[in-house]
C-alpha cells in the first residue's frame, strides 16, 4: 500500500449553504391559547416562531418567521409573587415623567400589553425586529378575525 494515493476532486466536496429570502420564506398561521400558561415561557416560544427559529432555512438576515395568533391573553398566569411584585415602568422623558404600573392592574386594564411587551423584548432591536413584531396579534377574548387563515394550534 506504499505509495497508493487517491484523488479526491474538490468539486466532489463542495457543498453550499442555501439561504432564505422573502421568495423562498413560506409563512404559515399559528393560534396559541394562552390560558393557564405560564408568560415568560410562551413568550419565549412564541418569540422564536416569529423569528423562524423553528424551521430548517432559518437565516439571521431574514425575516422567516410565521404569524402568531394569541387568544385568552386576559387568563395567562405568572409564577411566584410576581403577579403583585412586577411593574412596568414606562418614562416620558421629562423630569418626573416615571410612571409604573403592577402586573395585577396592567393585566385587567389591557392584557394584551403584558404579552405584547414580554414577546417585543425577544426580538432584535432593530428593523428586523419591528416587521417581526407586526406578525403577531394579540386578543383578550378567546375569539379572533383571523379565522380566513385557517391557522393551525401551536402546542408547547
Amino acid at each position: 500500500m506504499a505509495g497508493f494515493k487517491t484523488k479526491i476532486k474538490m468539486s466532489n466536496l463542495h457543498f453550499t449553504t442555501k439561504h432564505a429570502n422573502e421568495a423562498t420564506v413560506q409563512r404559515n398561521w399559528y393560534v396559541v391559547d394562552g390560558t393557564n400558561q405560564t408568560v415568560g415561557r410562551m413568550c419565549s416560544r412564541i418569540a422564536a416562531v416569529l423569528r423562524g427559529k423553528n424551521k430548517a432555512y432559518y437565516t439571521p438576515h431574514v425575516d422567516c418567521g410565521d404569524f402568531v395568533i394569541v387568544t385568552n391573553a386576559d387568563k395567562v398566569k405568572f409564577t411566584g409573587n410576581k403577579f403583585d411584585q412586577k411593574f412596568y415602568q414606562n418614562f416620558s422623558g421629562y423630569p418626573g415623567g416615571l410612571k409604573e404600573e403592577a402586573a395585577r392592574d396592567l393585566i385587567k386594564r389591557r392584557p394584551e400589553a403584558v404579552l405584547e411587551r414580554a414577546i417585543k423584548g425577544m426580538l432584535p432591536k432593530n428593523r428586523l425586529g419591528r416587521k417581526m413584531f407586526k406578525k403577531l396579534f394579540v386578543y383578550a377574548g378567546d375569539q379572533h378575525p383571523h379565522s380566513a387563515q385557517q391557522p393551525k394550534e401551536l402546542k408547547f
